[in-house]
């Protein structure tokens, strides 16, 4: 088994790192250290962190998202009770008695709110209540609650970065975490091959809400292509193996017509030459990642996608293999070197 010690550190630093869509700020500092070992680094209009190295061949952007899911409180009723809206893609299936933290004027620990099966309704147990019938208890009565609590403050659900056993951690915001992880982990690879490359770094806010930071983003980089780096579903009890791919058997080259077709088969051929595992993800239209976004900015760029196999999406406890990200970021350096030598 690879000692992925390294590689585990930096990923549950992200991890830690608080940032829902909006407010990425302690994640954006983290990233900004860690990128800044390898390029000059700034912060862009809507909060995204950049980096931008001269070199060799084809603008290459790098990109994966900062924000995790979360959310957002919307009112404290009369019992100093928090009410609060999605903010991204939380699932409201797994909230009840969900423990959470509201980062208001100080960092609130709280439990979401859950019926006893005693008193609960016979059909309650086939539904998950709607985010407007829930809310947050931190303890405290509404003019109590209003001196900490803000209306717009972020929630993040709260879990440890725990290591499973073999290759696989368990956390909250691997989603999209795990992509950053990659792309640093590329860019120490490069370093090791000394290779002088044309490359732009994004580590982008709101994917979760809707791409902005990617576009904007991808809009200032002016690059000649793109790679996204992004989570997508693992199988597990239940779910398709055929429809969806397997923890620990590698990155997922995306194919879709978003997708520039050419990258794919590229990176493929990479993959198949080097014998970094890999397996192939294919969509009918959009990816639902940065890659739409990045695609249609400015004149148009050439998008590839690879993604890290995760378990258990959009909740506290997502499940991926390290294995997985070294190898995805195995395949980006692979390319990256390639195509920089192709224009030298």
């Amino acid at each position: 088994m690879n000692n992925y010690a390294k590689l585990s550190a930096m990923l549950e630093a992200l991890c830690n790192a608080k940032g829902v869509s909006g407010a990425e700020n302690e994640a954006a500092a983290v990233a900004s250290e860690m990128l800044g070992r390898f390029m000059p680094v700034k912060t862009d209009a809507l909060g995204s962190v950049t980096g931008r190295k001269e070199g060799k061949g084809p603008r290459i952007l790098l990109d994966a998202h900062l924000d995790q899911i979360g959310l957002i409180v919307t009112a404290i009723d009369g019992d100093g009770f928090l009410k609060f809206a999605k903010c991204g893609g939380a699932d409201r299936r797994v909230l009840a008695a969900a423990e959470v933290t509201v980062h208001g004027k100080e960092n609130i620990y709280g439990v979401i709110t859950s019926t006893p099966p005693h008193l609960a309704k016979p059909d309650d147990s086939k539904k998950a209540l709607p985010f407007d019938e829930m809310a947050i208890d931190i303890g405290m009565k509404k003019e109590e609650s209003e001196k900490l609590v803000s209306l717009g403050d972020r929630v993040t659900f709260n879990g440890k970065y725990l290591s499973l056993l073999g290759n696989r951690v368990s956390s909250p915001s691997i989603d999209d975490r795990a992509g950053v992880a990659a792309i640093l982990r590329c860019l120490e690879i490069l370093e090791e091959k000394d290779v002088d490359c044309n490359l732009s770094v994004m580590f982008s806010v709101q994917e979760e809400t809707g791409g902005s930071g990617a576009q904007t983003g991808a809009f200032s980089a002016r690059a000649d292509e793109a790679i996204a780096v992004d989570v997508s579903f693992a199988s597990a009890p239940s779910v398709s193996s055929e429809k969806y791919a397997s923890l620990g058997k590698g990155t997922m080259i995306g194919f879709a017509p978003s997708l520039d077709y050419k990258m794919s088969r590229a990176l493929e051929a990479i993959a198949k030459r080097e014998n970094i595992p890999y397996q192939p993800e294919v969509m009918g239209g959009k990816t639902g990642t940065n890659c739409d976004e990045i695609q249609v900015s400015g004149r148009g760029v050439k998008t590839a996608l690879l993604s890290v196999p995760l378990r258990n999406m959009h909740t506290a406890c997502e499940v991926c293999d390290l294995e997985d990200i070294e190898n995805t970021a195995r395949l980006m350096a692979e390319y990256i070197t390639e195509r920089s030598k192709e224009n030298a």
